[in-house]
């Protein structure tokens, strides 16, 4: 096989690069580890930035996401006692959309379709060769087990954390930090109407506690448990008593309703960041490249923010042999990445519980600070509703 850019990963990440570069006339293949109904089933991010919304309208994909996605000016922040509504519109003049990183999945793969994308799923042994190189190729096995190689002019991993991209660059051409964080999300869905309009975060001494939602009819919920935790130990019943505590039923006759757990995970909470995010002709985008705690609602957004930086890149490289856009990919894009890090790193430690007091009572002065001042408020709103593509 023979392409112009062979991207590993069919995630959002993938799919929306194919999208772009075919904007441009670049020819792509795809390759997915995983089959289709199960990429497009995975439950994850449902936070979408402004600058994202504005993205997937402009290349045709807003259509469904404005018709169904459900828009939030801000968010509430609660400690015991307390509840704080942060307005994003009225702060920075940006709002963020409600809407599932499996509904922008299934659009990327509609349009894709619609396109005639050339995407081959349920791959494995997939290996990155000869990066250093101007014929880089990826070799894999289909469905059927037949070993397949792809050359290309240029090869990007999409493929997130646990992936063949990231490994393939060279340990001595490499730097990575990480952070692991001393606590785990309890995730549920449930088919319940949500009760609220929009999302709160809550400190609670017992542990951290929020309420997003999917849709109108479901709602998705956490709570702060040790990294140890086993899922069986947390029946529907303990989950909502925890939920209305952590979360306030009762305050100021604001209720909490249970309904229906279709769904249960425990979700570890780390940061990573892998600098360089290009070697040769392999780039990285999204998990590949960084990971953040979900508290912030990045991971998504920065997969998004990567793919937009370099596809265009990967246009002037391709087409008018312009090699400066790509080689500033990197750095660019970890601009993005470091501010997003730091941003839900701050979010993650001002609001998840541990057993020391001393810190429980800085991250309350911190709360108090963020909902009495306009300042505090007005960074809170700028870096969750979105940065600039490429600040």
């Amino acid at each position: 096989m023979r392409t112009e850019v062979a991207i590993i990963g069919a995630g959002p990440a993938g799919l929306l690069l194919s999208h772009l570069l075919a904007h441009d006339g670049i020819e792509s293949v795809v390759v997915e580890t995983r089959s289709r109904a199960y990429v497009e089933s995975r439950i994850r991010a449902g936070i979408l930035e402004h600058s994202t919304v504005e993205l997937l309208t402009d290349v045709g994909l807003g259509d469904r996401l404005r018709r169904e996605g459900d828009e939030h000016r801000g968010i509430y922040l609660q400690w015991p006692g307390e509840r704080h509504h942060v307005d994003f519109v009225e702060r920075v003049g940006r709002s963020v959309t409600v809407y599932g990183q499996t509904e922008v999945q299934k659009d990327l793969g509609r349009a894709r379709d619609a396109a005639g994308q050339q995407i081959v799923y349920e791959v494995s042994d997939t290996a990155v060769h000869d990066i250093g190189s101007e014929h880089p190729f990826v070799a894999f096995r289909d469905a059927a087990g037949v070993e397949v190689r792809l050359d290309a002019d240029v090869v990007v991993g999409c493929d997130g954390s646990f992936g063949p991209s990231r490994a393939a660059v060279p340990e001595t051409a490499k730097r990575t930090w990480q952070r692991t964080y001393p606590y785990s999300w309890l995730g549920v869905l449930a088919d319940v109407a949500p009760s609220t309009d929009e999302l709160i975060y809550a400190w609670h001494p017992d542990g951290f506690a929020m309420h997003s939602m999917r849709s109108a009819t479901v709602s998705r919920l956490y709570l702060q448990v040790p990294p140890d935790t086993d899922i069986a130990d947390w029946s529907d019943e303990r989950i909502w008593d925890q939920l209305a505590m952590r979360l306030g039923h009762g305050q100021d006759g604001w209720t909490l309703t249970p309904g229906p757990i279709t769904e249960k995970s425990v979700l570890p909470m780390r940061s990573f960041v892998q600098r360089p995010m290009r070697h040769g002709r392999l780039f990285l985008a999204g998990d590949a490249a960084h990971i953040v705690p979900p508290t912030g609602a990045k991971g998504l957004n920065l997969a998004v923010a990567d793919v937009a930086l370099l596809a265009p890149a990967l246009s002037a490289l391709l087409r008018r042999r312009d090699a400066g856009p790509a080689d500033a990919y990197s750095e660019t894009a970890l601009r993005r990445v470091w501010r997003c890090t730091h941003f839900s790193w701050w979010m993650t430690t001002m609001l998840h519980t541990g057993h020391d007091e001393f810190e429980q009572q800085l991250q309350l002065s911190q709360l108090r600070w963020v909902a009495a001042s306009a300042a505090a408020a007005t960074g809170l709103a700028e870096n969750y509703a979105g940065l600039p593509i490429g600040f």
